[in-house]
């Protein structure tokens, strides 16, 4: 016999889930799994069950029962699973690889597709068959399924599994004292257009290689339309390092296309590198990243940048060839970045 999932909307009235299932036994079906589920309009009830009769005749059967909103589509063995246990076992895929979390958020709610998309997350939906689950402010994941429209308790079940993607947060300072392993402090301070011509002086002192590796060419000058996309905070978010009363790193964190995921980039001025700044840094943007809902940090470096490949396997990212030979990518989930190493241990960046 065919397994069907049937779901019907019913008043919140003793016996009514009785009926239901009078009506399925009556028809010869055998009751393989049950969930309850509270709505605005009544309580919804879903059958996973075999029965021998079409999908018309069931819709009928539970109507002329008592339920509204009749669904029924068919199901596969596989989702007489405990919908418990199946839960923690996504939980814990998710916790290993949150950037997957559109993936198993349709595996979760048995969604057709889902997908990242930009704006404010619609809490009111017009199309039953759409839920948008919020990550972040400008961030939601959206989700479709043709067969049945989603619940309210679904819509709580994918937020929270959403929540579960993201470390706790902590509430950073706008501005910081960062102390580097030799003792020496620097302040990191949000990039506003007030450090255009310290930027620029930075750019000037750094190495033609320095910027080669950050811009993948040898960029003499930043630009202004370039410096001004820097400080558009609804492109991305970028701090200074200061020291003395100069601009003596740039740190980058740039928004993908992908919703999911954010790009870090560094310029640290030569007589810097080697102190541990870039790492100090990289974990700020990080941090950053992860207190606004993102799931996942990018870079894209030359191959031969070693210092920077270096920075970001240390801090937990994995490396990768791309399609040009003479470009990397690194990859990093939010929730594993490896700890800040302790006073003593060797520092890269």
């Amino acid at each position: 016999m065919p397994f069907l999932r049937i779901r019907a909307t019913v008043d919140e009235r003793p016996g009514r889930l009785a009926s239901l299932a009078a009506a399925l036994a009556a028809r010869g079906g055998n009751i393989l799994g049950l969930s309850v589920q509270p709505d605005t309009s009544g309580t919804v009830d879903e059958f996973v069950a075999e029965v021998p009769a079409t999908a018309a005749d069931v819709a009928a059967a539970i109507e002329a029962a008592g339920g509204r909103g009749v669904h029924v589509v068919s199901a596969a063995a596989n989702e007489l699973a405990d919908e418990t246990t199946r839960a923690l076992l996504l939980a814990l895929r998710l916790r290993a690889q949150p950037w997957r979390l559109p993936d198993l958020l349709a595996e979760l709610l048995r969604a057709d597709s889902a997908r990242w998309s930009y704006g404010d997350p619609v809490s009111d939906l017009p199309d039953p068959h759409r839920l948008v689950v919020p990550v972040a402010s400008k961030r939601s994941i959206s989700l479709r399924r043709a067969g049945l429209p989603f619940t309210l308790t679904e819509a709580a079940r994918a937020a929270a599994f959403a929540r579960f993607a993201q470390p706790p947060a902590e509430p950073a300072p706008a501005e910081r004292a960062v102390r580097l392993a030799d003792g020496v402090e620097v302040e990191v301070r949000p990039l506003t257009t007030a450090f255009r011509e310290a930027v620029r002086d930075l750019h000037d002192r750094c190495t033609p290689e320095s910027r080669r590796f950050r811009y993948f060419t040898s960029m003499p000058a930043l630009p202004d339309r370039v410096f001004e996309r820097l400080c558009d905070r609804d492109r991305g978010e970028s701090v200074v390092a200061c020291h003395d009363g100069q601009v003596v790193s740039l740190a980058n964190l740039m928004y993908c296309a992908d919703p999911g995921a954010a790009e870090i980039a560094l310029l640290v001025e030569d007589k810097w590198q080697g102190r541990g700044l870039g790492a100090r840094l990289a974990r700020v943007l990080v941090d950053s990243a992860r207190d606004q809902g993102f799931a996942e940090i990018r870079a894209t470096l030359l191959s031969d940048n070693v210092r920077m490949r270096r920075l970001m396997i240390s801090l937990g990212a994995t490396v990768a060839y791309t399609e040009d030979p003479g470009v990397l990518e690194a990859r990093m989930a939010i929730g594993g970045m490896v700890p800040e190493p302790r006073p003593g241990d060797a520092v890269t960046g």
